[in-house]
């Protein structure tokens, strides 16, 4: 029962949200005054992310930095801050856009953010392809959901590093969070990270997506084993949203499962999370946790993940092949131009 009961506080938006009990409650009341604070958000405009900018901007952040890809999505929230919030709210919403699996836009993103704060306090690695078909990212020719999802917040995180190193010493804790999911467990147990052919084999719809959650996760603890361990203020997690009302699984679901795809998009719409439900995790994460190396499902209860997601030598395999990857596909935009490619 108490399996039960876990999975749907975790997963399930609506009344399973009253099942959370003593220590696995949290609110996006609890979320604490943010004045002075300068957060950077990918996939900030709709879903999740959404969900996360609102609960920032409420909180009186002082500017957030949206990065994501449709012009017109991030009108519609510009347009809804401004109505929901009064009008001039959404001057501290700051949109850039930036295709995550195109890394030297992804470099030229992050100098943008540098040339326009002197501090980041929170950084919220949101945005994802979801569970879709194989395909390469077209500059890179590697497999979009691990070129998207994780090599180019990888590579984003690192640009914005020494920025949030100053923020820290200047400034106090610095919290990132990596988006995973508990569709990680769905990754192959033959994945290694030991090559850019195993990265491009084709898993499946639901073996590519969960391979990505499963790169966060290791991301986030190898961060929280290198990073936090040099940088004490520097805090990095991982978080499970549940299954939230977004267009991955209204929408996108049915690039690979056109009749199956029902099931997700209608059959579990009564059920699913609201994008304010979704990101209760996140925000406990990004706003209050004090821990580093956690794996945080809704509300805030932290779970032990896979086996896979805890196997530290897969984590520096991973960010190992990341390094190579990145820097050999990147050569004449960074590498030639003398950016040392530093994951922490």
């Amino acid at each position: 029962m108490q399996t039960i009961r876990t999975t749907l506080v975790e997963n399930f938006g609506g009344m399973a949200q009253n099942l959370a009990t003593g220590d696995e409650r949290f609110s996006l009341d609890e979320v604490p005054d943010l004045s002075g604070k300068v957060a950077v958000i990918t996939g900030g405009s709709e879903g999740i992310g959404f969900g996360c900018t609102h609960t920032l901007l409420k909180h009186n952040i002082a500017k957030i930095f949206c990065i994501s890809l449709r012009q017109e999505i991030a009108d519609e929230a510009t347009k809804a801050i401004d109505e929901e919030m009064g009008a001039g709210s959404a001057k501290k919403f700051v949109w850039l856009q930036c295709d995550l699996a195109n890394w030297p836009q992804v470099v030229e993103t992050a100098n943008a953010i540098l040339e326009q704060t002197d501090r980041i306090d929170i950084l919220i690695n949101n945005a994802a392809r979801g569970i879709m078909t194989h395909q390469l990212a077209p500059l890179s020719g590697i497999d979009l959901h691990m070129a998207q999802n994780h090599m180019g917040h990888v590579v984003l995180t690192s640009h914005l590093l020494p920025l949030i190193k100053k923020t820290s010493e200047a400034h106090g804790t610095v919290r990132i969070v990596n988006l995973g999911s508990n569709a990680h467990q769905n990754a192959p147990s033959d994945v290694k990270f030991e090559s850019v052919e195993e990265l491009n084999k084709d898993l499946g719809p639901n073996g590519q997506y969960g391979r990505s959650k499963l790169a966060a996760i290791l991301y986030s603890r190898y961060l929280a084993k290198h990073l936090t361990a040099a940088h004490p203020k520097i805090l990095v997690n991982a978080t499970h949203p549940g299954i939230v009302e977004t267009a991955q699984s209204s929408v996108h679901i049915h690039e690979p499962y056109p009749l199956m795809g029902y099931g997700m998009s209608v059959f579990l719409k009564p059920f699913k999370k609201t994008q304010f439900e979704g990101c209760v995790s996140t925000m406990y994460a990004a706003t209050v946790c004090q821990d580093s190396g956690l794996y945080i499902c809704p509300p805030k209860i932290v779970e032990n993940g896979s086996e896979m997601s805890n196997d530290m030598e897969m984590a520096e395999r991973l960010m190992k092949l990341t390094r190579e990857v990145v820097s050999d596909k990147t050569r004449k935009q960074s590498v030639e131009k003398g950016c040392p490619f530093k994951d922490y």
